[in-house]
């Protein structure tokens, strides 16, 4: 077992693999990453799933009993997806008792075309994935988008664990705290176990210092420049300044003190863009407790061997993080602009895998037919 990886979740922090594939799971692959690295959790998204199903062939057998049944590439979707993610929970399963629920946790989004639709079609997908999946351990993943802000205290409102995804902006994080809090309040009114609801809310990390770099160097002066690679950190460690707000206020103390768990702050997006930068930069620069970094296998692999995980490196980084921001703005990056563009290409890239797994899928089942 990588001491590395002893000394980060020593801190604190829980790593969920950023992966998962039918091949992953039936070869052991996952448990012998939950045995040996500390891996506590995993994640999906339309772009893992499209990617696992177009490899090998660990699908075969379900797709030909699919394509035998008749059935639309909607449900095959949703009965392929399910399955691994109920196998993942059962991997994880024994995570999630000694930790008291609180990891050993899967996540399965809901329709990414759906981000900017209603919040009622939302909390259905929400409600229907819940159900398919009949695990305790899985989060449902909704986008952080304002439409579907309803959704998720919907959501935990009805006893559902949340992963709100796809979170750029401090304004949205604070609206998705806001959602949270009333879920769970509402969640009590109705006298359901507030021990059993957990929610993560996952902050995107690298994509972050992908766009802005790319403003800072079309900016080109020495003082844009010598910015590169600072945003995302400072934008995560300010995120965590926010949640830790919320966390001291009276009305999360009456939540907690009814049995509630935290939102914690979920690092997304960490295997860093730009080879120009260290492999653990988002996972360095950002520890403390209470959090969940969620990382690809070729990101774990990096931090078991290089990773230097030693304190808190997000709490006394808040004045330079400051600093940083300030520094963006004076050298003319808008920070609404980038947060707005980064939350309509998250949603369109989820759409087009979304709509590239479709298409794989309804060409695997004419091929097993």
């Amino acid at each position: 077992m990588s001491e590395n990886l002893k000394r980060l979740t020593g801190q604190g922090v829980s790593i969920w693999l950023d992966d998962i594939s039918r091949e992953r799971l039936r070869s052991g692959n996952l448990e012998a990453l939950v045995r040996d690295k500390q891996v506590t959790g995993v994640t999906s998204n339309p772009t893992i799933f499209a990617a696992a199903l177009s490899k090998g062939d660990a699908y075969d057998a379900q797709l030909r009993d699919l394509s035998v049944r008749g059935v639309d590439v909607g449900e095959a979707v949703r009965a392929i997806t399910t399955y691994d993610i109920r196998w993942a929970a059962d991997v994880l399963r024994p995570v999630f008792d000694a930790t008291d629920g609180v990891d050993g946790r899967v996540s399965i989004e809901v329709d990414p075309r759906l981000a900017t639709d209603t919040a009622e079609k939302t909390v259905a997908e929400a409600r229907a994935l819940w159900w398919l999946v009949n695990r305790p351990n899985v989060h449902i993943k909704i986008p952080a988008t304002v439409e579907s802000l309803p959704a998720i205290t919907q959501a935990l409102a009805e006893g559902i664990s949340v992963n709100v995804t796809l979170i750029f902006s401090l304004e949205r994080y604070r609206a998705v705290l806001e959602a949270w809090l009333t879920g769970l309040e509402q969640a009590k009114a109705a006298g359901l176990d507030l021990s059993k609801i957990e929610s993560v809310a996952s902050f995107f990390v690298s994509r972050f210092d992908t766009e802005i770099d790319k403003r800072l160097e079309k900016i080109g002066t020495p003082e844009a420049l010598a910015l590169r690679g600072k945003a995302a950190v400072a934008n995560a460690r300010l995120a965590f300044a926010a949640y830790e707000e919320v966390i001291a206020s009276e009305r999360w103390q009456a939540l907690k003190a009814a049995g509630a768990h935290p939102q914690r702050p979920l690092w997304a997006s960490t295997g860093v863009k730009n080879p120009d930068y260290p492999a653990t930069l988002y996972i360095d620069q950002l520890v403390t407790a209470g959090t969940v970094n969620t990382m690809p296998e070729k990101t774990l692999d990096a931090a078991a061997e290089q990773g230097s995980f030693v304190g808190d490196t997000i709490r006394p980084g808040y004045e330079e993080a400051w600093d940083t921001m300030a520094a963006l703005k004076q050298v003319g990056v808008d920070y609404d602009d980038v947060v707005r563009a980064l939350e309509d290409e998250g949603v369109e890239k989820f759409v087009a895998s979304w709509t590239e797994l479709l298409g794989t899928l309804e060409s695997e089942l004419d091929k097993a037919g």
